[in-house]
């Protein structure tokens, strides 16, 4: 088989699994929270199961064999930059980029210290402050300070491996929403939509010895480039348009989180 044929990079073949459902993007309550914050019907994840054992290492060639594959060329949906409208990938993949994304938090209280740094008042209140600009996003609380302000005085309240981790990346994106975002004054909604949604993507498995929870899958930030440049997740890049792949190497499954950054759905 010659080099850039199908099917042919490390071995990976892949099925796209429309039966595969992510309730935590789905139900009445998270929509309604997507419509406020700008990102309804500009997010969504997909499913897709492969043949091979995964490791790590081989993430390139993983990502390079899924941008390739005959099932997933004709399933992945992307927004298209023109029409706004979902479409699929039509242009060939030359390159690609897979970055790893630290994946080990097992609980929320990770993010505790919000209310002891009085980032968030007891009540679950997100302390406001005066309004400022970090291009493009609106400033309006210490939430978003602490988020995005790197000399703020309580930017480190979060490490940068922390910053890294994918259920903080997640926590940022909801936080930062859309362009047309209504924050919430609660801390409660972005916590609870977070935990959901890394819920459905994660997987975990005790461990037969130790019994301990374990997370299985690897995470990866995924771009990909045609001959013209960045093609997926969006040919215009910013820091709220996104895709993940998150591998399960003991399912085999490869669960993409999407977004494109814009004016989500108002009605």
């Amino acid at each position: 088989m010659a080099a850039g044929e199908p099917g042919c990079l490390g071995g990976f073949y892949f099925r796209f699994l429309p039966q595969r459902t992510f309730p935590s993007l789905s139900s009445r309550e998270i929509t309604s929270r997507l419509r406020q914050w700008s990102m309804l019907g500009r997010i969504q994840a997909q499913a897709f199961s492969f043949d091979q054992t995964f490791q790590p290492y081989q993430k390139d060639d993983f990502v390079m064999a899924f941008f390739k594959d005959p099932n997933v060329i004709p399933n992945l949906q992307l927004l298209s930059d023109s029409s706004g409208q979902w479409t699929t990938l039509g242009t060939e993949v030359k390159n690609i980029e897979a970055i790893n994304v630290p994946c080990t938090q097992l609980s929320m209280s990770f993010f505790q210290r919000l209310y002891d740094e009085n980032i968030v008042r007891e009540s679950g209140h997100i302390v406001k402050c005066l309004d400022s600009f970090c291009d493009p996003f609106l400033i309006s609380d210490e939430l978003r300070k602490v988020l995005l302000i790197e000399d703020s005085e309580k930017y480190e309240v979060f490490s940068p491996l922390e910053r890294d981790e994918f259920l903080f990346r997640l926590f940022k994106h909801l936080c930062l929403g859309g362009s047309l975002c209504q924050h919430e004054d609660m801390l409660k909604p972005y916590l609870e939509t977070a935990k959901l949604i890394y819920k459905d993507l994660v997987s975990v498995r005790k461990h037969p010895r130790t019994k301990e929870i374990q997370i299985t899958s690897s995470v990866f930030k995924v771009k990909a480039y045609d001959s013209a440049g960045v093609c997926y997740p969006a040919a215009k890049e910013h820091e709220q348009t996104f895709s993940y792949f998150i591998v399960d190497p003991i399912k085999r499954h490869v669960n993409v989180l999407y977004h494109c950054y814009g004016m989500g759905e108002m009605a």
